[in-house]
């Protein structure tokens, strides 16, 4: 079992409606797809922000035109979570960087009105593998949180987990130590395994994420990035 500090919480927080914001098609299952789940179940709606197509991954690039596939894949996945809306941008994949942080939050802005959220769900900060597209993207949601007083609620690795798999792969993990993670919560991974099955481009040949989620086993674990939840 993974260590958790006395200031852990394991329960999710009783909100109405969830939108998860991400770079990638796939980040919405791969990562973040166990605990949009979770809230699914506790009856809250859930949504997705994607800012590009991940037409530049390198995986699956023999298959297809990838702009098309992705877009599929993130819709079938949706529907395997139980995700309501999927809102999936134009954004540049590999070059979030590159668009003002002004456009990617004036797209936050408006997924959260169409979707009355009142939680965003992240990548942690750092990307969790440092993908400067993840951190974007992050970054916007986290700005946009800021601004309206929206919680924002981010998907992290423990540092064990992050450690073991920086030993196996050629990648660096960024993870936290129990005294940075604020809720650890015991999950379900059906919905999230047939999620991930809808990506079949990406999911195909990928032993990373099928070794984190080995690591993980049935547990997650989250930050808050509004100091003001952390009390």
């Amino acid at each position: 079992m993974m260590p958790t500090s006395d200031r852990t919480s394991r329960d999710l927080p009783s909100v109405e409606s969830v939108l998860a914001v991400c770079a990638h098609p796939d980040d919405e299952s791969f990562g973040l797809g166990a605990v949009l789940s979770a809230f699914a179940e506790l009856g809250a709606r859930t949504s997705v922000l994607c800012l590009t197509h991940g037409e530049a991954s390198t995986l699956g690039a023999a298959i297809g035109d990838l702009h098309a596939i992705r877009e599929l894949e993130l819709s079938s996945a949706a529907d395997a979570l139980g995700v309501g809306g999927v809102h999936l941008l134009e954004f540049g994949d590999g070059r979030l960087t590159d668009a003002p942080i002004e456009d990617l939050c004036a797209e936050v802005r408006l997924a959260v009105e169409r979707e009355r959220a009142d939680l965003l769900l992240v990548f942690d900060e750092g990307g969790i593998t440092g993908h400067p597209d993840h951190v974007r993207a992050t970054e916007a949601a986290r700005a946009v949180g800021e601004e309206g007083e929206l919680p924002v609620l981010a998907w992290t690795l423990a540092a064990e987990v992050a450690a073991q798999l920086g030993d196996e792969f050629p990648v660096e993990f960024v993870g936290r130590a129990p005294e940075a993670v604020h809720l650890s919560i015991d999950v379900d991974r059906t919905r999230q395994h047939q999620a991930i099955g809808c990506h079949v481009s990406q999911a195909s040949d990928n032993p990373v994420l099928w070794r984190r989620l080995e690591l993980q086993g049935d547990r997650e674990v989250l930050r808050w990035l509004d100091p003001a939840e952390r009390a």
